[in-house]
């Protein structure tokens, strides 16, 4: 299912949870909601951003409350800046919720009819034989609804036209019509449901509120929202008054769509305005129109409903917490989950499958971990989503043995592995470079009759071409077409990021232009790639070793030139040649003779080449491109070049453009009071995309000498709580920090730790500092955080050394780091300084004219 797309979130990709049955319990919090004065120049009300806290839930509705809650929410940066990077999402398992039988009129001869036509041929006897005894349209009613629920489609038509010829009344009539069309939307046959309206309007009884409701709840649930707001203002055009019942299909339907949230406010303000009160399933739908990480607002639409004492119920909570999750606020998704078995709505598996997500996209894998013990200490049972998703981490973690035990619990329970299981270990076992076992997988996979699907081979791929394995990448692609599957946006972008990461930009970029010739658009996540690879020389990185194989299979062999140069050739003409033809090039020639640093000027001209490309198709960058254009001027040799690439935040966004110029050249004073107003912008993003921001900008800082702007970026990140639990007295944890905002904040850190000691405490026994142990590196345990920190502290003395027990945690025992932060030099070597050397700024603030490389 789609999900809205607010201005400030421009890629994303939402699913809804599925729940259990509610259960009703009233529960009141103390608060207060704020509503903005009103303006009249205001034409898009938005929810108010003020609650921020699950406790803060109000328990009355103030009289002056009346009107709707739904404000503006100001912002100065344009909307597409605040884009966000796309994500893939953990499948979640899907609960058929029983039907509640909306009708307690139908008769004992109704259930009789129901449980013969459920089983026997033909229909139309069997309701000829009823058709005495029932008694009308409720009894028809009855029988199209059941039978519906049951999937009997076909039965469902023959049973509403024997109904529909059989009734006199208009009205009875224009029930059955309405009920049709209900039913046919849940089973997915909007084409049927328009044409019982139709013809419900043609003949004079499908006038009615009912019947209108229904075709939008038809429209809605098939994600057709244009069509519902049709039929919805063709409504009001009759003279019909909309009702709850409407105005929820409505909410539901734009859900469904994922229209923006300001298109929701304005209905939920015309509910309003006519006098039609919301209920549960209004908020429930407008709680789904959130899921693109819009956290704030769905907190205050929890508070609405308690204010209008409406209970929240298990799907409330799930969906809130969805999006508390994607929201990367995952403190208050534990603490909202403390608050719903407080009041007796007991968490079910679709909330720990969604926590667990959330945790394990956070990085926070061992948090994730500790929700699986306690599902499994209540009782509930692991689903295949669940078994899944715990594999998945465990192979994160590098725990092999715990992952293969989890296929194994599988098996006890009589759980096949989906393509989704072969999926996770192909990834997890390539991204330890474990290719035998990715090769070993693959083969069990296809001799399991499990059909790979487009990510499956996009993973492989990706693992291969990472590694260096072009030979065997080359392979699984020719597989890939010979499977008929159509290669698509993820597949391209993917392969472009491994090219990238091993150092082969231009090879990316012909990659890019061949995926443009195939007809499929490359999105700005793609684009990001490639800006963001400028720079990462694979020689600067961990090649992989060239007598490292694959059974035997060497990327060195003096062969494997000739046999892909025949396979590429073998294809000439085809239309993916160009993709063996990379394939073949770049197995023909190791890896190490070709990543010498020594492109930095040609790149530059590529990247710009990259941008002029965005443009021609009209894609527009995002904060991710920004983090990625600063993480390629922090890897300039010069701040001329830098300012090269920095123009392009100016041809966008002048206002962050001038905020990080203004940073860069030394001119904080300057910028800064529109510096934290860009940092309370970027606070509204998810965790990753802001702290990938904060990264980016204090990494370009610390690279040209900033170090002082960069320790007051870091603080102020902190501040905003971007990186969730930095630091206590005792620890230090710099997981999803990149190596320069590390590095400032270690220098606060130790100031900080400072000052406690010379107002008299004693620090605890043991100080740590977590760097992480590297994953993402291609040398597990050396990653590039954990090897600047190492640098760091032994530069400045202090006395750290690596834990034996964890390779990403340094400690030191109490009393020596506060030895050490009271000797006289200690204070000279924590405080950081501006580099105070003055740039030539007037060639800073020209725009150079280049001669773009062609794309």
């Amino acid at each position: 299912m789609a999900s809205s797309t607010p201005p400030h979130c421009t890629i994303t990709a939402a699913t809804k949870p599925q729940q259990t049955p509610h259960h009703h319990h009233h529960h009141h919090h103390q608060t207060t909601l704020h509503h903005p004065n009103t303006n009249t120049n205001t034409k898009t009300p938005r929810l108010s951003t003020h609650i921020v806290s699950a406790s803060s839930l109000p328990h009355t509705i103030s009289s002056s409350s009346s009107s709707s809650f739904l404000s503006s929410r100001q912002t100065h940066l344009s909307s597409d800046f605040s884009g966000k990077k796309s994500t893939r999402f953990v499948s979640k398992l899907h609960f058929n919720r029983p039907r509640s039988n909306l009708s307690a009129k139908h008769s004992v001869f109704a259930e009789q009819a129901l449980n013969q036509l459920i089983s026997e041929h033909p229909l139309s006897n069997i309701l000829l034989g009823f058709e005495p005894n029932l008694s009308g349209s409720e009894d028809y009613c009855f029988l199209i609804r059941e039978l519906g629920n049951r999937g009997h489609s076909s039965k469902v038509v023959d049973c509403y036209d024997f109904a529909i010829t059989r009734e006199k009344k208009v009205v009875d009539k224009g029930k059955l019509a309405s009920t049709m069309i209900s039913v046919m939307g849940r089973l997915g046959n909007v084409k049927l449901a328009r044409c019982v309206f139709d013809t419900a309007i043609d003949k004079g009884y499908g006038n009615t509120v009912y019947t209108y409701s229904a075709l939008i709840s038809a429209y809605g649930r098939s994600g057709f929202y244009t069509q519902a707001i049709g039929v919805f203002d063709q409504m009001k055009v009759q003279g019909l008054k909309p009702n709850l019942v409407t105005y929820n299909a409505v909410i539901d339907a734009c859900a469904k769509a994922g229209v923006d949230f300001d298109v929701v406010s304005r209905i939920y303000d015309e509910m309003l305005a006519i006098g039609v009160n919301p209920d549960r399933i209004t908020f429930n739908s407008m709680l789904a129109v959130c899921k693109c990480g819009l956290w704030e607002e769905a907190m205050s639409l929890v508070a609405e409903m308690g204010m209008r004492g409406i209970d929240q119920d298990l799907f409330t909570y799930n969906t809130l917490l969805d999006v508390i999750c994607k929201g990367g606020k995952m403190d208050l998704a534990f603490e909202i989950i403390s608050q719903m078995t407080a009041k007796n709505v007991m968490p079910n598996v679709v909330t720990y499958s969604t926590v667990i997500d959330g945790f394990a996209k956070a990085g926070r894998l061992e948090d994730a971990l500790g929700m699986f013990e306690e599902m499994k200490y209540v009782g509930i049972r692991l689903d295949r989503v669940c078994h899944n998703a715990l594999l998945s981490i465990y192979l994160k973690l590098g725990r092999f043995k715990d992952a293969l035990n989890v296929c194994q619990d599988m098996e006890n329970a009589g759980i096949g592995k989906d393509v989704v299981t072969y999926n996770a270990l192909l990834g997890g076992f390539g991204k330890q470079g474990k290719y035998g076992e990715v090769k070993e997988v693959f083969e069990r996979m296809k001799a399991s009759r499990v059909q790979p699907n487009v990510l499956t081979y996009s993973t492989l791929i990706d693992v291969y071409s990472k590694g260096g394995f072009y030979k065997e990448a080359m392979q699984v692609f020719r597989e890939f077409r010979q499977a008929g599957l159509k290669a698509d946006v993820v597949l391209y972008s993917g392969l472009i990021d491994a090219l990238c990461k091993n150092g082969h930009v231009e090879s990316a970029v012909l990659l890019l232009d061949e995926m443009t010739k195939e007809g499929i658009r490359p999105n700005v996540v793609t684009y990001n790639t490639i800006i963001d690879a400028f720079g990462r020389s694979a020689g600067m990185d961990y090649p992989v070793d060239s007598a490292v194989s694959i059974n035997g299979l060497s990327e060195g062999e003096s062969s494997l030139a000739v046999a892909c140069n025949a396979t590429a050739n073998s294809v000439e003409g085809d239309k993916h040649s160009r993709v063996m033809n990379i394939f073949g090039q770049l197995a023909s020639v190791k890896s190490h003779s070709s990543r010498e640093y020594n492109k930095s000027r040609h790149e530059i001209f590529c990247i710009l080449g990259v941008f002029q490309k965005m443009h021609e198709l009209g894609i527009k960058p995002n904060v991710v491109t920004f983090s990625a254009i600063l993480n390629a001027c922090s890897r300039c040799n010069s701040l001329e070049d830098a300012s090269m690439l920095l123009e392009e935040l100016r041809l966008f966004d002048d206002r962050v453009y001038g905020v990080a110029h203004g940073l860069l050249t030394g001119s904080r004073d300057r910028v800064w009071i529109q510096a934290l107003s860009l940092f309370d912008e970027v606070k509204q993003l998810d965790t990753p995309t802001a702290s990938a921001f904060y990264n980016a900008l204090t990494d370009v800082l610390w690279h040209f000498g900033q170090k002082r702007g960069a320790q007051l970026v870091v603080l102020e990140g902190k501040n905003r709580s971007v990186w969730e639990n930095v630091w206590s007295t005792s620890c230090l944890d710099l997981h999803l920090m990149s190596s320069g905002a590390a590095r400032a904040m270690v220098h606060a850190w130790l100031l900080n730790i400072r000052s406690v000691v010379l107002e008299g405490h004693e620090l605890p026994k043991l100080l740590s500092i977590l760097t992480g142990w590297g994953k993402h590196s291609k040398v597990v345990g050396d990653g590039a955080v954990k090897r600047a920190i190492e640098g760091l502290l032994i530069g400045i003395g202090a006395p750290f050394h690596l834990a034996e027990t964890n390779v990403g945690r340094f400690i030191s025992p109490g009393t020596a780091v506060s030895s050490w932060l009271k000797k006289s030099g200690t204070l000279q070597v924590l405080l950081l300084e501006d580099d105070t050397s003055e740039p030539d700024k007037s060639r800073l603030d020209q725009r150079p004219v280049l001669q773009l490389l062609p794309v």
